[in-house]
């Protein structure tokens, strides 16, 4: 049993190594979360997702991943950051006469839209997949086999899924409970930080 639970609790430690950190994907989270909570709810789960793609390929392809992007790190990087300041300019700019939370899009296609939304956001930023590659090339030979290796991804969704969801869970309590003024204010800051860490991960330039 004991051989069992220690690639799952790696993989546990794993995902929340790569998920606690509130980035810019934590902040666009805690946003959806304020909005709208199916949405919230499917834009978590598109995190964890791509968190369990990486893992997935991480421990199949392990130092391969690193290497494939090494080239290239910077100029993704950069990709990446234009995006991201895109998304917090033109969040900023809305932010000047929010909507209401509740005209905000609901039903399965917002949920659906968002998801997919979610999910390449998250694919497009490389440190997720540099990340995991390093750990599971650390791991060595722990994760050979499909049985170690599957319980190392199990570990890493079920742990990047909990917290993600929990992040908007909190977030949509706080949004439900916050004047409309202070609720502007904190979409205001966090596109905002947004803006902040797209800067970040663009440095160094290419």
């Amino acid at each position: 049993m004991s051989e069992l639970m220690a690639p799952a609790l790696a993989g546990a430690a794993a995902g929340l190594g790569v998920a606690v950190p509130v980035g810019a994907m934590g902040v666009l989270l805690i946003q959806e979360g304020m909005r709208e909570r199916r949405n919230a709810v499917a834009a978590a789960s598109a995190v964890a997702v791509v968190d369990l793609a990486y893992a997935a390929a991480a421990t199949a392809l392990g130092p391969l991943v690193a290497s494939a992007l090494s080239g290239v790190e910077a100029w993704v990087r950069l990709v990446s950051a234009a995006v991201l300041l895109v998304i917090a300019v033109r969040g900023l700019w809305a932010s000047r006469r929010p909507a209401p939370v509740e005209d905000s899009p609901a039903g399965r296609g917002g949920a659906t839209r968002t998801f997919t939304r979610f999910v390449a956001l998250t694919v497009i930023n490389p440190t997720t997949a540099l990340y995991f590659a390093a750990l599971t090339t650390a791991q060595g030979t722990t994760l050979d086999g499909p049985g170690p290796g599957a319980l190392f991804v199990a570990g890493v969704f079920l742990a990047s899924f909990c917290w993600q969801q929990l992040l908007v869970a909190v977030a949509g309590f706080a949004g439900a409970r916050i004047s409309p003024t202070v609720r502007a204010w904190t979409f205001r800051v966090g596109f905002g930080l947004v803006a902040v860490y797209a800067v970040k991960i663009a440095l160094p330039l290419p």
